[in-house]
């Protein structure tokens, strides 16, 4: 009997793959503005920063992809799940991932982002890009929109809280937990978007499942654009807590954040702690999910009911 074959979109964000690609980078996400001068010195410098030329997110995505189409393998014996990559703003582009899909032969397939939170500015673009090009090719594509309470998500993320507050020397509820995802434009908010809410559940049930009821939720890393975008910035929170709560000890829990990148290693990992440590504070942040098998299980099991719609 010959296997049902569903391809698997994973699509991200996308980052340069050395420091020669930041600008074309930088531009494709200015929607073909090449930045200025001093933007681009401002990003680059950030690059330099964390990884010195070396790009952990296109490493970590290859192998997040790696690892799903590993565990769908293991998972699912009975289904041939073929795993390809799709990116907002670098090659392979989402476009590019569906052209390969068509030119593989596959005529069923599933999207999925590496984020759990829905909101229709972040994955409603990737799926719109992804669900066009689709058409264009007679592919039949279903969509995992959101997996923000998967039961292995919030498992490996309760593990890594409970595993950084032992970084700290005082007792656990003296530790300010602060729950973080990049800002969207605030007018999210307005439109009935539901990625607040979903952040805030994600930050719940980990909470419940840790015992902390010392936490509150933060925006990072917000676009320097014309609109407000949600705040106040986590750096704002922090001096906050530090300065004028007398909070000593916090410690960064990235929920909106799968990998380690820019905005988990230079925004969190340089940018607040160097604030924390210069204001006589201690901080430190959970480790990200990666390819953690519990995170790979949620993807694999999330694609694969998606499948069952198809």
């Amino acid at each position: 009997m010959t296997k049902r074959k569903i391809g698997v979109l994973v699509m991200s964000y996308g980052t340069p793959e050395n420091m020669e690609q930041i600008e074309p980078y930088y531009t494709h996400i200015r929607r073909g503005n090449p930045p200025s001068a001093e933007q681009l010195k401002e990003l680059t410098d950030r690059y330099e920063a964390i990884v010195g030329g070396v790009f952990p997110l296109r490493q970590n995505t290859d192998r997040q992809v790696e690892a799903l189409q590993q565990t769908l393998k293991e998972l699912y014996p009975d289904t041939e799940f073929v795993c390809y990559q799709g990116l907002k703003h670098a090659a392979p582009f989402i476009e590019d991932g569906v052209k390969t899909m068509a030119a593989d032969g596959i005529k069923e397939a599933v999207g999925v982002v590496l984020a759990p939170h829905y909101s229709v500015m972040s994955i409603g673009g990737y799926v719109k890009r992804a669900k066009e090009e689709a058409e264009k090719h007679g592919i039949r594509m279903s969509f995992v929109e959101s997996y923000h309470l998967h039961p292995e998500l919030i498992d490996a993320l309760v593990e890594r809280v409970n595993e950084a507050l032992q970084k700290f020397s005082v007792p656990v509820e003296q530790v300010k937990v602060l729950f973080s995802a990049h800002s969207l434009p605030a007018k999210i908010v307005e439109m009935g978007d539901p990625y607040p809410e979903q952040l805030l559940e994600t930050s719940r049930a980990i909470a419940d499942r840790t015992g902390v009821t010392n936490w509150q939720f933060s925006w990072q890393s917000a676009g320097q654009t014309s609109v407000p975008w949600l705040g106040p910035d986590i750096t704002v929170d922090i001096e906050d807590l530090i300065s004028k709560q007398d909070v000593k000890s916090i410690l960064i829990c990235p929920v909106g954040f799968v990998s380690d990148h820019l905005e988990v290693l230079y925004d969190i990992d340089i940018e607040c702690k160097q604030l924390a440590e210069s204001l006589g504070g201690h901080l430190e942040r959970t480790d990200s999910l990666n390819s953690d098998p519990k995170y790979m299980r949620c993807l694999a099991d999330v694609v694969a009911k998606e499948a069952e719609r198809i």
